[in-house]
């Protein structure tokens, strides 16, 4: 049976606190999110000032992320370059950019989604986010 990593409610806090502290240093109001390998939500939070609807694409982003194993980015990219079937793929709603995953030992223990500002600065945020994660052994 093989094993695999996983986040703690630790790891999430942390990341969401790192996460923050770099929209809160941009003066950016945005909602934070983050999700397992298979997408599902462990942390929301909505900082003050964020849109309403951004507590609905943050996780949306993440979860694209996570369940594709690549920045949601990249599926907006591929969307943007005439690939309009990518719009019907099941259960991915978050593709735009602001969506990154985290990846430990080479493999996708979850996600990180950020909106609220502009969709380069969602994903700066949510890098900030992971690099706070520094992994056990």
């Amino acid at each position: 049976m093989k094993t695999k990593p996983c986040l703690t409610h630790e790891d999430c806090r942390r990341i969401a606190t790192a996460a923050e502290a770099e929209a809160q240093r941009h003066g950016w109001a945005v909602s934070i999110a983050v999700v397992d390998d298979g997408g599902h939500l462990l942390w929301l939070q909505r900082l003050d000032g964020a849109a309403p609807i951004s507590s609905h694409i943050a996780p949306a982003k993440a979860r694209t992320a996570a369940l594709g194993r690549r920045e949601s980015r990249l599926y907006e990219e591929m969307i943007n370059q005439g690939r309009q079937a990518f719009l019907s793929a099941p259960t991915l709603e978050g593709m735009l950019e602001g969506g990154v995953p985290v990846m430990h030992d080479g493999q996708c223990v979850g996600a990180v989604g950020v909106s609220g500002v502009k969709s380069v600065e969602d994903a700066q945020i949510a890098r900030a986010g992971i690099a706070a994660l520094v992994p056990t052994a």
